[in-house]
């Protein structure tokens, strides 16, 4: 179960480019590239201090194909020292909150599986060979901050995320917001990283002539996905039965297709000049519907997976998540008998309602044997 899903994130970008980026890869065959890239300013007098602000990178480690992981994360690493050594100088930060959000980034922004990451290099290299155009190691480091940028985007999602569900782990370990020391700080921590990831584009590309599409790009699939979090949350409003199908897509469209699909891919687009309308909504296409898959078996894993597979303890039956697999039941295979041990149960914490084992559900939870391998 849980390869499948990880295929089908690693798989992304090639797949799209037959869609997407194939589509405008032809149509920009024959275009002329200049040797030399425009650079656009991103500088701001309102924002220039204290003095030596903006600070720009200027050199990037070698990125190592034979060896993407470690390479990966060796800029990962980089980028948090390089926020680190900025804080004390441009935001007079002392060094006890430094310390902490030193903490905060390792324990929430590492350990998951990079996926997200990891397609936008992918994406960045596929598109680089259809334009025939060869990246350098330290290019492919570069572009890699955008993954990471994604990355950090994940992170702090899940971190605003953990809090509103009452989750209890997170990629095999407490809770940010579970630590004793932490707590409601969760929420502080969770915006300060939404706004280091716009600290790392102005940092990493702000003299890029891209750089305001990028900006763009970010803004607009942040608030995309705190819509889909808006359609999410508000479910404890609602009944069991305004939870439909039709309603379940278009929460996980917005919470999660955008920013884990679609802007991993459209950014390398926007990176390599692609203008054509068309060939953004190609690659839309196919990847919302990618997305809305993905979280069809994330919804599964959160009730049949293991700790040990998916790296939390799964509470969606227990939050009254409008869920694939509670729409599935209700709306298309559930008896009205069954319908009414649904609605006396799902939503609780309780675990008499909620875990599998129970008498009452067994019913319930049978009706799903079949998927258990076809997802």
């Amino acid at each position: 179960m849980a390869s499948s899903k990880n295929s089908l994130l690693v798989g992304a970008a090639g797949l799209v480019v037959g869609a997407g980026i194939g589509y405008a890869a032809a149509c920009m065959m024959g275009e002329k590239k200049d040797e030399k890239k425009k650079k656009a300013s991103a500088t701001c007098p309102a924002t220039e201090w204290p003095q030596g602000k903006p600070v720009y990178t200027a050199s990037y480690p070698a990125y190592d194909l034979a060896d993407q992981d470690a390479s990966f994360m060796r800029v990962g690493d980089m980028l948090i020292e390089e926020i680190l050594s900025e804080l004390p100088r441009g935001y007079e930060m002392p060094p006890r909150e430094v310390k902490w959000i030193e903490e905060m980034l390792h324990y929430n922004v590492k350990g998951g599986k990079m996926n997200r990451g990891k397609m936008v290099v992918a994406s960045m290299i596929e598109l680089a060979k259809h334009q025939g155009i060869e990246l350098s190691p330290t290019d492919i480091s570069k572009y890699a901050v955008l993954g990471w940028c994604v990355e950090w985007m994940q992170a702090w999602l899940l971190m605003a995320d953990d809090v509103m569900d009452d989750s209890q782990t997170r990629r095999g370990h407490p809770c940010w917001y579970k630590l004793d020391k932490v707590q409601k700080i969760a929420i502080n921590d969770a915006f300060t990283v939404e706004m280091l990831v716009f600290k790392l584009l102005k940092r990493h590309f702000g003299q890029e002539t891209y750089y305001l599409q990028l900006l763009d790009l970010f803004l607009e699939t942040t608030f995309q996905t705190e819509c889909g979090q808006l359609l999410d949350t508000l479910c404890m409003n609602l009944t069991v039965e305004d939870f439909s199908v039709e309603r379940w897509t278009l929460i996980v469209k917005y919470k999660t297709a955008f920013y884990s699909f679609y802007a991993s891919v459209a950014m390398a687009m926007v990176v390599f000049g692609i203008e054509d309308r068309e060939a953004y909504d190609a690659a839309r296409e196919v990847l919302m519907v990618m997305g809305i898959y993905f979280q069809a078996q994330d919804d599964f894993l959160d009730c049949y997976g293991t700790p040990e597979q998916i790296g939390k303890i799964g509470t969606d039956i227990q939050d009254k998540k409008c869920g694939w697999l509670f729409c599935q039941a209700y709306h298309h295979i559930a008896s009205p008998e069954q319908k009414a041990v649904l609605k006396e149960n799902y939503g609780y914490w309780d675990d008499a309602k909620v875990v599998i084992g129970a008498p009452c559900l067994f019913p319930i939870y049978s009706l799903f044997n079949p998927y258990l391998i076809s997802i």
